[in-house]
């Protein structure tokens, strides 16, 4: 486990820089389309501000996209003292607590270290979870907090997500404008390599974004369901969760979308059993989870 927090923490400096990077990269190729090279370095203190932001608010975005409320004890009293008291078991500070009014059977964590973090829930989940179902949901996201978890699948979701953006930008400029034959013409080889390493980038970076997501979230759930068996001490508890979320007749969080759907403990989508749906799934096979909590 403490192999798995210091190696989240250097993926995440990692994704940072790639980041940053990449920004920069795209950033000069809109400023070749546009015969601006000056929005290269515009890009690049763009990507210095964003990153600060993805960093310190990226939590509160996540939230506000997926219609989370605050979960006052007086309302959800069994919610609040579940966190609490399996935080103290975690050994980490409660984090916040917010629902979705949305009767999917779901959960998910986000922040960038357990002192900044908080579970959500689904209104649902609360709704058909009995104790120690629901305590091991809980778990689970607790476990993704103290495993600094959060951290770098929070930034996949915003830093990911704006490069899919700049590079959809990109592409449709270099579709629609009209090229200046001249001008381009004067920069020789070495501009045309970096043009063509451009596009490249605006092709890919979307896969190259889901493909980060996929590297990290498959192994992060088993691990995760592994560390909350050891702060409930109750395997079925989670299992028979997780076959409760397997049965849910409308698995879809409304408010859930694909940038953020790796967050949750379950795909928040309606299950696709096709070969190619699976291969690209940021979760592993619920089957296999529940198989693996059994045989503990």
């Amino acid at each position: 486990m403490f192999e798995e927090v210091s190696k989240n923490k250097i993926k995440s400096w990692v994704l940072i820089s790639l980041f940053i990077i990449v920004i920069g990269a795209l950033g000069w190729t809109i400023g070749y389309v546009y015969d601006a090279p000056g929005i290269g370095i515009i890009a690049i203190f763009f990507s210095l501000l964003y990153t600060a932001f993805a960093y310190y608010g990226g939590d509160n975005m996540i939230l506000t996209m997926s219609g989370a409320v605050p979960a006052s004890k007086t309302e959800y009293p069994h919610l609040v003292n579940s966190v609490e008291g399996l935080a103290i078991a975690a050994g980490i500070p409660a984090p916040k607590i917010y629902v979705i009014n949305d009767s999917a059977l779901n959960a998910f964590s986000t922040g960038r270290d357990p002192g900044h973090a908080s579970i959500t829930v689904t209104k649902g989940l609360l709704d058909k979870m009995d104790r120690q179902e629901l305590e091991g949901v809980i778990a689970h996201e607790m476990s993704h907090i103290k495993n600094y978890d959060i951290r770098f699948m929070m930034l996949t979701v915003v830093l990911v997500g704006i490069i899919t953006l700049i590079s959809d930008f990109i592409l449709r400029s270099f579709l629609w404008r009209k090229k200046d034959n001249n001008s381009r013409s004067e920069g020789g080889g070495l501009v045309v390599i970096f043009v063509i390493v451009g596009i490249l980038l605006a092709v890919l970076s979307p896969f190259i974004g889901k493909l980060i997501q996929l590297a990290v979230s498959r192994q992060r759930e088993f691990l995760a369901d592994s560390n909350a068996v050891i702060l409930t001490r109750y395997p079925i508890g989670l299992a028979n969760a997780l076959k409760k979320i397997k049965k849910d007749p409308d698995p879809l969080v409304d408010t859930a979308n694909r940038a953020t759907a790796h967050l949750f403990i379950s795909t928040p989508f309606k299950e696709n059993k096709s070969f190619i749906t699976n291969i690209f799934s940021t979760h592993p096979p619920i089957e296999e989870r529940i198989k693996r909590l059994e045989e503990m």
